[in-house]
């Protein structure tokens, strides 16, 4: 491992910093050819212990040229080294270039949070379309993350579904950042844009009765103009369902296909509201089926 010396022997300003950085060093090593690895190596360097960010913007530029896209292909230590790093941190599907850019950005960080939170932003607001993903994508690993807010809520109200979805998926910085506002609009904002529930992190922890109201609007709409409606909404309408979402939850039911019927089965199962649906009895009869055949979210989105 040959880390830029700011961030060996755990003596930096940060654990979880330090620990990224050396495990985007190992994955480098290991996914390169020993010319984009000494490249990669040396542009940290000179990102460590620059001046200005010229060094900075000149490698994030190159990553791919010289690492090249190809995914990182982690094993499943690699994943385990990963959740024992940071809780919830989840780069099995990143690209080579993606690990290198965000390791570059995170290796600016010279202990001025306020500062790193000023370049970052700077950077999402010239970067180019997969430098924004990949930025993004840093979120869970980058210090002062209160103060990355900003750029955070600004990337999930982006009408370019990739660039919504380096915050909102397999990210756990919304979960633990955002406020109920700005996370209850990105999940409305996922389904009007066509992108998947399942893999924003902490979804069933952070559903809330204002949240289900607003899925439940949303239904409407949907049906009123004659379009269908994501299964996956009624995970985080039937724990806070009042009488609308309920007689939402039955006209999915009785109305949907098979997946809707699976789903609004699903999303009551481990709630109380089954009680409160004139068809408890055909929803525990499907409920056998979701145990039996290990039906989860994923599945039916």
């Amino acid at each position: 491992m040959n880390a830029p010396s700011r961030f060996r022997n755990g003596h930096g300003e940060n654990a979880v910093l330090d620990g990224f950085l050396a495990l985007a060093d190992e994955w480098v090593a290991r996914a390169a050819d020993t010319a984009g690895l000494a490249w990669f190596r040396d542009a940290l360097h000179k990102v460590v212990h620059a001046d200005d960010d010229r060094a900075l913007g000149t490698a994030i530029g190159l990553a791919p040229r010289k690492l090249g896209r190809a995914d990182l292909a982690l094993t499943p230590d690699d994943a385990a080294r990963v959740a024992a790093l940071r809780p919830g941190f989840d780069p099995r599907d990143w690209s080579i270039d993606q690990l290198a850019r965000v390791a570059l950005m995170a290796a600016s960080h010279d202990g001025d949070d306020a500062a790193f939170a000023a370049r970052f932003d700077a950077f999402c607001a010239t970067a180019e379309v997969h430098e924004l993903i990949a930025l993004c994508r840093g979120l869970p690993v980058y210090p002062g993350a209160r103060l990355l807010e900003p750029r955070a809520r600004e990337a999930v109200r982006s009408g370019m579904k990739p660039v919504f979805e380096a915050v909102a998926h397999r990210n756990p910085y919304p979960r633990e950042i955002f406020a109920e506002d700005p996370w209850n609009h990105m999940v409305v904002k996922a389904l009007f844009i066509g992108a998947l529930l399942w893999p924003i992190q902490g979804l069933d922890q952070r559903a809330n009765p204002h949240l289900a109201r607003m899925l439940v609007d949303f239904a409407h709409e949907r049906w009123a103009a004659g379009r269908s409606v994501s299964p996956e909404l009624w995970r985080c309408v039937a724990p806070h369902a009042d009488a609308d979402g309920i007689a939402a939850l039955r006209r999915a039911f009785e109305t949907g296909g098979e997946k809707d019927r699976l789903a609004v089965a699903l999303a009551i199962r481990d709630t109380d509201a089954a009680a409160s649906l004139p068809f408890g009895s055909e929803i525990e009869t499907i409920g056998g089926r979701l145990a039996k055949e290990k039906i989860a979210w994923r599945d039916l989105a």
